[in-house]
């Protein structure tokens, strides 16, 4: 299998990681969210190839803030432990049951809004 990527997806996840690193504390995003605002509706699984391999960046992405449209932690088994993902959005003061955070609405930033 072919594991290097295109000047396109080389793009693509740089503006992926500029959006995340945007995100404030205490707020997640989507993957589809993030995907709509760069002008791929259908590209949701693109940031999240891209936020698979965020971890290695420089600057630091803070890919913890980006969950699927339920606030599932889908991305959390690339993180180092298995409740990393977790834990460090309770330490933003997010509330996470069953991974899945509990009044999304309310922690919800989408990039349309706010950039």
């Amino acid at each position: 299998m072919n594991t290097k990527k295109s000047s396109t997806d080389y793009s693509f996840f740089e503006n992926v990681y500029d959006v995340v690193r945007k995100i404030p504390k205490g707020k997640v995003c989507t993957y589809g969210l993030i995907a709509n605002y760069l002008g791929s509706k259908q590209g949701a699984r693109m940031v999240g190839w891209a936020m698979n391999g965020a971890h290695q960046i420089k600057p630091k992405v803070p890919a913890h803030r980006v969950v699927n449209r339920n606030g599932m932690l889908t991305g959390k088994h690339h993180f180092e432990t298995n409740n990393a993902m977790q834990k460090a959005l309770e330490k933003e003061g997010i509330i996470i049951k069953d991974d899945i955070i509990q009044n999304l609405e309310k922690h919800i930033w989408d990039p349309l809004m706010k950039l």
